[in-house]
């Protein structure tokens, strides 16, 4: 019982949701404090329904990814691929979980965040499936869902598409590029195998450093835009750019490493280094309109 508990468990990709729902803290308490207003109650519900909805997409992405996770090393022992759940049973799962994430979000936000549920499951299970087996441009469409959850967590509080919003959305959309350049830098023999042309593979390694560096400056300017435009106190930015500048330092260092080995070192310390910068943005973001 438990092992079948455990599998249903890592089919919602638990160290997705966590990451998500972090960042949705972050965009919930940003709006709050903007707000002057912390609904405690309302936060926790918000954060599950949330949850519920990314672990309905994982399930799903699960589901149509199974005939390429067979082919990858790091995806061929899960549960579909091997038979430890049948795709009936991943399907009624996975639609259980949305619906009960959208009407959490329903009864306890409003709805502009159930709508932005809708887009962000939509884009990540159809588009982005899509997307990402036909073009090396599919981790941009990718970005656009994997940033939705913060913004959706500003929304639950704000109830608009605001400046705040929109700079949040590029804030964590401009992170994630840099972050999967460098999965898809170490993982690269998975991508072959699987067919899938991510950009270390079609454009070559010059030109994904060059697309880690610029999107990593990207990231640092749009955090100015939120205390630019009076989200947050100047202590943020500080922040935001220091880390971003120490981000940018190991982009940098990765034009030293001439050889597949250095560079898959590189690519790993780039990886690990940008779960600390994400870790700090939902940290700063969460506190930055209470800082002077």
């Amino acid at each position: 019982m438990l092992t079948k508990i455990r599998t249903y468990y890592q089919l919602t990709k638990p160290g997705i949701i966590y990451g998500n729902i972090l960042n949705a803290t972050a965009g919930f308490l940003l709006a709050s404090s903007v707000a002057e207003k912390l609904d405690g109650h309302k936060g926790v519900l918000t954060l599950l329904g949330i949850a519920f909805i990314i672990g309905s997409g994982c399930v799903f992405n699960n589901y149509i990814d199974r005939g390429i996770d067979k082919k990858m090393t790091r995806t061929k022992k899960r549960a579909l691929v091997n038979g430890d759940v049948s795709t009936f049973a991943a399907l009624l799962y996975a639609t259980v979980l949305g619906a009960a994430g959208f009407t959490l979000l329903a009864f306890f936000t409003n709805a502009l965040t159930v709508w932005l549920g809708v887009l962000a499951l939509g884009m990540y299970v159809v588009v982005y499936a899509l997307a990402k087996r036909q073009s090396v441009f599919g981790t941009i469409v990718g970005s656009v869902p994997g940033a939705l959850p913060p913004v959706a967590g500003y929304t639950a509080v704000a109830n608009q598409l605001d400046a705040g919003a929109y700079i949040i959305l590029l804030i964590f959309a401009f992170w994630q590029m840099p972050h999967f350049y460098a999965i898809a830098t170490y993982r690269r023999k998975d991508y072959e195998a699987a067919g899938i042309p991510v950009w270390p593979i079609k454009k070559g390694m010059r030109s994904t450093k060059i697309q880690i560096l610029l999107f990593i400056m990207a990231f640092g300017l749009a955090n100015v835009l939120l205390t630019a435009f009076g989200y947050t106190g100047y202590s943020y930015v500080v922040v935001m750019l220091v880390i971003s500048l120490m981000w940018l330092w190991r982009g940098l260092r990765g034009f030293r490493a001439d050889d597949a080995k250095a560079t898959i070192k590189w690519a790993q310390g780039m990886f690990f280094f940008s779960l600390i910068v994400v870790l700090v943005l939902a940290a700063a973001m969460s506190l930055g309109a209470l800082l002077p």
